[in-house]
């Protein structure tokens, strides 16, 4: 555990609070991580549709960033009613545990979230959903508050046409391969993957980075020319 941190709440707050995609993918580029972002397509249920209709303004928007530790969701497309309906979704939303986020992929014929698995995961304790596909039932989604990041919205019922083979097992998305417990943030501007096995050291360093941005910003604000202030703080 790092010293700028005390349990995994402080940790995934400092990463909301301070962190943006950018910089952390700087990071794991400098690390020689060059295959961390998942596709571009994926992103906030909120950025793919008009949602303050659905918003509750009493409460904080806690939907245009996600981060905690992955738990992996194998799908596949079926063509007909399986034997087991769903398959294993039910198991693993029901083995959600706090601070985890559900990253599914492998099917593609129907929607993989609605309104029922949100509220099942956010009574789990889970930090949010992730589909390398479709979610549906927006408003109702929406309206819990709770971060979904998908490729867009679309409705078409998965019972018939969609089965989870397994969960907590290796999977990949676009470029990216994927294991159980891995670091997954995602914000407005993408989603990525921090290994587990480096993920302190990269939130260290990406702490130092956007600390750094802001004094070259705050320089540039007040009159240094780029080059200077690059030269200076030695932030690119």
């Amino acid at each position: 555990m790092s010293e700028l941190w005390k349990n995994d709440e402080e940790m995934f707050a400092l990463m909301k609070r301070d962190l943006y995609t950018p910089v952390v993918g700087d990071i794991l580029d400098q690390m020689g991580y060059y295959h961390q972002f998942l596709p571009s397509e994926i992103r906030p249920l909120e950025a793919l549709v008009p949602a303050d209709a659905y918003l509750d303004r009493s409460e904080p928007d806690n939907r245009l960033k996600i981060a905690g530790y992955v738990c992996t969701v194998l799908e596949n497309d079926v063509f007909g009613p399986p034997k087991k309906p769903f398959g294993y979704l039910t198991e693993a939303l029901d083995q959600l545990r706090p601070n985890e986020v559900y990253v599914a992929t492998g099917a593609h014929n129907s929607a993989l979230w609605g309104e029922l698995l949100t509220a099942t995961a956010k009574t789990r304790g889970a930090a949010g959903a992730i589909l390398d596909g479709y979610t549906r039932d927006t408003p109702q989604v929406l309206g819990q508050n709770f971060p979904v990041f998908a490729r867009a919205c679309w409705a078409q019922d998965s019972s018939p046409r969609t089965y989870v083979c397994d969960f907590r097992c290796p999977i990949e998305i676009g470029q990216v391969t994927i294991h159980d417990q891995d670091l997954v943030f995602g914000d407005i501007d993408g989603v990525l993957i921090i290994p587990k096995e480096v993920k302190d050291e990269v939130l260290e360093k990406a702490l130092a980075k956007a600390r750094g941005e802001k004094k070259v910003r705050k320089a540039i604000e007040g009159g240094m020319s780029a080059t200077d202030a690059f030269a200076k703080f030695g932030i690119l």
